[in-house]
């Protein structure tokens, strides 16, 4: 398995909450940190939106496409980039109707989206690996699949269809694979650390190499040999590239794998420890309480339980 599709298969959506906003100058909605991606269109109008620890906002035009990843930031949507705004969750109680209208009463600007949660351990790779913000304008929207994906959320969140909670479910996972899929094949991708790292020409055969073999007993020479590198300039220079150690990114990357495995199926726990390469269930129950906070059964009793349903945005939501 390659890097790219580890991100992949590792981000599930647990729930989500969808609607429409409807957002009349002057208007402002502020989203605070939480294990949760917000993505939306604009449908109509215009937007700013504001990052976090980044000094200049970005326009949001008619038909333009966005995820935020609110695990490391906060972020503030406005008609203005200086506009006051007030709490998303706050406003989100004040409607039950499947639209939320926020505002002063001047121009109207439309934006169709979801509040999609996960669980910790599957929303690491989102915060750890991808960028704060994804933005897709409208001139690469239109030419996408992405757009289709839109619409059809927009029918299924429009109407209560028989089957909508599973189609709105699923839809929720290809649309934030759409759109990170679109941002790693942008120009800008690159600006991430770990993306640049797997374009690195030694370091990225590694990362390429630990994700197609996670089992394997790798260590720092063994991977130091894949990059024609000694020991002691490979360690250095992966922590430079990748901001951590050889070995942290081996174990982190064992432990979402390790999740995934739980999640899906019923295989039994020491089959897992061997798949994600441990040869030790105690070694392994260790290391995935340190990471993820619950031992691999404690983790699989509790995603045994039924996941919530999408629904509208609503006062019941708070």
């Amino acid at each position: 398995m390659d890097p790219i599709t580890d991100v992949f298969t590792a981000m599930r959506v647990d729930s989500l909450v969808y609607g429409r906003i409807e957002l009349t100058a002057p208007w402002g909605l502020r989203f605070d940190k939480g294990d949760y991606a917000c993505l939306g269109t604009v449908a109509r109008g215009n937007a700013w939106l504001t990052v976090e620890g980044r000094e200049q906002p970005i326009a949001l035009a008619g038909g333009d496409c966005f995820c935020l990843f609110a695990q490391s930031h906060e972020y503030t949507l406005g008609h203005h980039p200086q506009a006051l705004a007030a709490n998303m969750e706050d406003v989100a109680r004040t409607k039950c109707d499947g639209v939320i209208r926020h505002g002063g009463g001047g121009t109207l600007t439309t934006i169709l989206g979801g509040k999609f949660t996960f669980d910790k351990p599957n929303s690491r790779p989102l915060v750890d690996l991808l960028p704060p913000f994804i933005h897709v304008t409208n001139d690469r929207v239109q030419a996408l699949p992405l757009q289709q994906s839109l619409q059809l959320f927009a029918a299924e969140a429009a109407q209560s269809y028989l089957g909508s909670y599973l189609v709105l479910k699923r839809l929720g996972d290809i649309l934030l694979l759409q759109l990170i899929r679109e941002y790693v094949s942008s120009s800008t991708c690159l600006q991430t650390r770990w993306l640049r790292a797997l374009s690195d020409p030694r370091i990225g055969g590694v990362l390429r190499s630990i994700h197609e073999k996670i089992e394997q007993p790798w260590t720092v020479g063994e991977l130091a040999s894949q990059a024609g590198m000694s020991r002691s300039a490979f360690a250095l220079r992966f922590k430079e590239v990748v901001g951590e150690t050889p070995l942290d990114y081996l174990t982190r990357w064992r432990v979402y794998r390790a999740a995934v495995l739980l999640k899906e199926g019923d295989r039994k726990l020491s089959e897992i420890a061997n798949a994600v390469g441990y040869d030790s269930d105690g070694s392994f129950n260790k290391t995935f309480k340190r990471i993820v906070g619950v031992t691999p059964g404690e983790y699989r009793r509790a995603h045994d339980r039924v996941a919530p349903e999408p629904k509208p945005f609503c006062a019941e939501q708070a």
